[in-house]
């Protein structure tokens, strides 16, 4: 568990209920550290969805995931609902770390952040920068802690 405090919903834009599953559980009793993992790319793809970035069409924008990884404030379990909230903490020339807030239930307080960093490339999997079309939809999300 982190020693930092947990952020609150105030302080994230976009969200999206994701329902937990039987299956997540780890043999401790509460949701395993991959299926936040698994949680944070959901949430962020379902932003881009929303926000009309063209991921799966063959031109459309191409994000590879160069980092990841999450803080663990307090236990979520099945059959708790978590409302990921989703916001961008760095836009790049290139790249944007997209950041998600996990809230069990009601509670306003985070019972989990994590991060997902993406990078712009091309057909051959080189940087390039992030469209200008896309860049103030990712800007309407930028939250300062």
């Amino acid at each position: 568990m982190s020693r930092q405090p947990p952020g609150t919903r105030a302080a994230y834009c976009a969200f999206f209920p994701i329902a937990t599953r039987w299956k997540d559980m780890d043999a401790y009793g509460h949701l395993n550290n991959a299926a936040y993992l698994s949680y944070l790319d959901t949430a962020v793809t379902l932003w881009q969805l929303g926000a009309g970035m063209e991921i799966y069409r063959p031109g459309g924008l191409r994000f590879l995931a160069a980092q990841n990884g999450c803080t663990y404030h307090a236990e979520a379990r099945f059959p708790d609902v978590l409302h990921a909230g989703v916001r961008c903490g760095h836009l790049g020339r290139s790249s944007a770390r997209f950041e998600v807030g996990f809230f069990r239930n009601d509670d306003d307080l985070a019972c989990a952040e994590g991060f997902i960093v993406h990078v712009s490339v091309d057909g051959n999997t080189r940087p390039e920068p992030i469209p200008d079309r896309f860049r103030p939809v990712i800007e309407a999300i930028m939250r300062g802690d």
